[in-house]
């Protein structure tokens, strides 16, 4: 699942890395889920990118479910809107479900046929899961267990099968469509530590949400002196881990491989770009 990201974090390299050849590669079908972890507006700018990336890049259909509603772009996005297709952004659709139960039904809706014509969406992103995790009704689903992670689990697991059926829906329409993808982000109440993105502490509703996401993105903020000195606003280290990775690392063709680290650089005026590590 990597690929939606990669393809993000290239578009918007730091021009000190110049820029390498935006190539897409289809994903295999065990890497099609990514849960970007840490803090909530960084997400959701990387996950606003990601929409806009995959829409113009590729030409997919994005389904972009928050709870929020969308005040403004990030203001690397800004400067592109002129120069982006208004068909490729009218392949967005954002939709604002309140509740978790919300939701549930509108992602189990997702094989209607009015959110399947012309073609089936080939990304689900959802915005800030413990805003659902955490609400009204989450921890009371008809039929399930009481408690967060029961929660989590439900929600991934539709969020998984509705994935794979809208893969078999673009595979009808054409063979050679790659899966429809989910990306998802989650702030833990507990800190995720810097270690390469593995937690100092355990969540115990992070650790369901990993064992149904292949690979995780975590986003550490850099405190250094470093980076206060650069006179950036903020600096973060992007950790990239998960089975997925592990699957993709195994492949022989090297270049196909993904990388594991990035940083991202915020500047003063709110421009980001990324660089590889």
């Amino acid at each position: 699942m990597t690929d939606i990201l990669k393809l993000v974090f290239r578009t918007f390299m730091s021009q000190t890395e110049g820029r390498k050849e935006l190539t897409f590669t289809p994903p295999s079908p065990t890497t099609c889920s990514t849960l970007v972890v840490g803090d909530g507006g960084i997400s959701r700018s990387v996950l606003l990118l990601a929409a806009v990336t995959a829409a113009s890049e590729t030409g997919v259909r994005v389904m972009f479910f928050t709870q929020t509603q969308i005040q403004s772009l990030p203001l690397c996005l800004q400067k592109r809107v002129p120069s982006l297709s208004p068909e490729s952004l009218k392949k967005i659709k954002f939709s604002y479900p309140r509740t978790v139960e919300e939701l549930l039904q509108q992602v189990a809706s997702l094989h209607e046929s009015t959110n399947t014509s012309p073609t089936p969406p080939s990304l689900i992103i959802v915005d800030r899961l413990e805003g659902y995790l955490c609400g009204p009704g989450a921890g009371s689903l008809s039929g399930f267990h009481p408690g967060e992670e029961s929660c989590a689990a439900h929600l991934s697991a539709l969020l998984c099968d509705s994935a794979a059926f809208l893969t078999q829906l673009l595979r009808q329409h054409s063979p050679s469509s790659a899966p429809c993808r989910v990306i998802a982000s989650f702030q833990s109440a507990v800190d995720t530590g810097r270690a390469g993105g593995e937690a100092s502490a355990t969540d115990p509703t992070l650790d369901v949400l990993d064992r149904y996401f292949q690979v995780r993105c975590t986003l550490d903020r850099d405190g250094s002196y470093e980076a206060a000195a650069a006179g950036l606003q903020e600096v973060w280290h992007i950790y990239l881990s998960g089975k997925g990775i592990t699957e993709a690392s195994s492949t022989k063709d090297c270049e196909d491989r993904p990388a594991s680290e990035w940083k991202l650089f915020i500047s003063q005026d709110g421009l980001m770009e990324f660089k590889l590590v």
